[in-house]
């Protein structure tokens, strides 16, 4: 480690001598710092990611990321010293920047919240319950982590409260019935972004329809925006097939990679966590148990969750509808308040970080007056509980404010800018949906962000298919390869917030989770191209790829995977 980190500054300071120090300075070029740095643009996310492998601490990782980025914004020449002193001011600077947007405050205080929600729950005795009743229909390894992926699908509309929800009500079922970590964070991740993203109504849509929207409006094509969103699902593959691929993983009970190694450990040893595991939250302490006078009741869990669920689905609509600033549009919803197209204009036009924020609150109002209420505890231990949730939640926040800090970084230095330029050339059109995929992919593996991946790519993606082949068909194909390339490298990045989220919802170590993810995401990703988008591509029609691709994620579990021991 101690070598690598010193390479990676001796190639900094070589390369800096050869920079205007103007570039560097100014944040605001992110395109000429590109041009003046190159490839040096990757350092960070490369540093963030390789010693996020090899030391296993997210933290220093992420935290050594963001300062090499800052140390080469404010390298000039030789003037080391200033520069790291320079470096670490803008560090901090990048923090509290990223603190301040208030998307990125939702997230957080989002994170919190449930947080203590899911601790109120749990000492109410509602997570127990919760348990007991699922493990008397989910038996065995196969059925809990079926009724997992159920749930994931249940709640589609937002991919962080998938991921915080899901895993602390399924982990006691799947503990029980020596299902490991990995597994669960692998499911809970695969059934977070993929389904959302996919998702009529979810808190994605109104990005990703925007995104559309802006594209067309470039090549002078009026169109349905949502239309062809909607239009774009069947082109999914990537999302599709991996949802499809975890159902045969439970169907067939086999693994492959490292996860058959973690699941015959949890089923033979009864680990579901390695011994050298650090996990992302801390496991439930006893403080959190119900006291011996409690008897656990699924309606501890019930009330409050679903509390959580329906708050948030008022709250993306009423949200929404007030953030809409069209009249027309406006009209249209007030003439049909209940309808589909009413439900979908509010949901897309609201801020989810706020309304999840908002609506994890509420549901912990009510589950501290049911606390109360059936003298479970009393007012000052209910508000303890949760408080002590929040405290659990630390890291993650903090893990969090780094990610966000390293993506705001890469974006000063260019280093999507400069992936972009070399990775896109003059190519035969029916490769285009194909290596707009990976370059998707890639974006957003490095970058971590799903979002800023899509925000880079649809602006270039639509203008050069409608040049190379303007069937609406085509154009509409490279468009779900954007979103799908942007989810599946998302997915598999040690630094996006939803991989982070999913680790600290199943309490898994993080890098386990990252390390038994890209075995079983990378292959899904390849039959997504080889089946998906390059037959796509020459023209074959979506009603033989989408069975060609799911037939070949089949037999990849079925004849890859070996049974897991027992």
């Amino acid at each position: 480690m101690k070598n690598l980190l010193s390479a990676t500054f001796t190639l900094i300071i070589a390369a800096a001598v050869m920079i205007d120090p103007a570039l560097a300075a100014d944040a605001s070029k992110g395109a000429a710092n590109a041009q003046a740095f190159g490839m040096l643009t990757l350092i960070p996310p490369l540093i963030a990611i390789a010693l996020a492998f090899l030391s296993k601490n997210v933290v220093l990782s992420l935290f050594l990321g963001v300062f090499s980025g800052c140390f080469m914004l404010d390298l000039k020449g030789w003037d080391i010293y200033n520069a790291m002193v320079g470096g670490f001011l803008r560090l901090s600077t990048e923090i509290l920047n990223s603190l301040a947007d208030s998307w990125n405050a939702g997230i957080v205080l989002q994170c919190l919240a449930i947080g203590g929600l899911i601790a109120l729950v749990s000492k109410m005795g509602g997570a127990k319950a919760i348990a007991d009743a699922l493990s008397k229909r989910a038996k065995s390894p196969r059925s809990s982590q079926f009724a997992t992926w159920l749930m994931g699908l249940f709640i589609f509309f937002d991919d962080y409260a998938n991921s915080l929800t899901v895993g602390p009500i399924m982990r006691p079922v799947t503990d029980r019935m020596k299902v490991s970590r990995e597994k669960l964070a692998f499911i809970i991740d695969a059934t977070a972004a993929p389904i959302a993203g996919i998702a009529l109504i979810s808190t994605w849509v109104a990005y990703e329809v925007g995104l559309i929207r802006d594209g067309y409006q470039a090549i002078g094509v009026q169109a349905n925006a949502y239309g062809i969103f909607v239009e774009t699902i069947p082109y999914r593959f990537y999302n599709i097939f991996i949802l499809a691929f975890i159902v045969f993983t439970i169907w067939f009970m086999r693994e492959f990679g490292p996860m058959h190694k973690a699941e015959t450990r949890a089923r033979v040893e009864g680990k579901v966590l390695a011994d050298d595991a650090t996990p992302m939250a801390a496991e439930e302490s006893t403080s959190l148990e119900p006291a011996a006078h409690v008897v656990p009741s699924v309606w501890s869990a019930i009330l409050p969750i679903g509390t959580l669920i329906a708050a948030a689905f008022l709250g993306f609509y009423f949200n929404g509808y007030h953030a809409i600033d069209d009249p027309a549009l406006l009209a249209t919803v007030n003439a049909s308040p209940f309808s589909f197209t009413a439900m979908r204009e509010c949901f897309g036009a609201s801020d989810a970080s706020v309304v999840l924020f908002q609506a994890a609150l509420v549901a912990s109002l009510v589950a501290i007056a049911m606390a109360i209420f059936k003298k479970i505890m009393p007012i000052k231990e209910a508000i303890e509980t949760f408080v002590t949730g929040v405290k659990s939640m630390n890291i993650t926040a903090v893990i969090l404010l780094l990610a966000w800090s390293l993506s705001g970084v890469m974006k000063e230095l260019g280093t999507a800018t400069y992936l972009v330029s070399i990775l896109t050339d003059t190519l035969p059109p029916y490769l285009l949906p194909t290596i707009i995929f990976i370059l998707g992919s890639i974006i957003s593996f490095a970058t971590g962000t799903s979002y800023g991946t899509m925000g880079i790519l649809m602006p270039l993606a639509i203008p050069l298919s409608f040049a190379l082949n303007p069937d609406p068909g085509f154009v509409i194909l490279n468009v779900g390869s954007v979103l799908t390339g942007a989810i599946f490298g998302d997915h598999c990045s040690p630094i996006s917030d939803t991989t982070i989220l999913s680790s600290m919802g199943a309490s898994c170590d993080h890098i386990d989770h990252v390390r038994t993810q890209l075995f079983y995401a990378v292959p899904v990703a390849l039959i997504a191209i080889l089946a998906g988008y390059l037959p796509a591509g020459l023209g074959m029609p979506v009603y033989l790829t989408l069975p060609v691709g799911l037939a070949a994620t089949c037999l990849l579990v079925r004849f890859a995977g070996k049974k897991v021991a027992s």
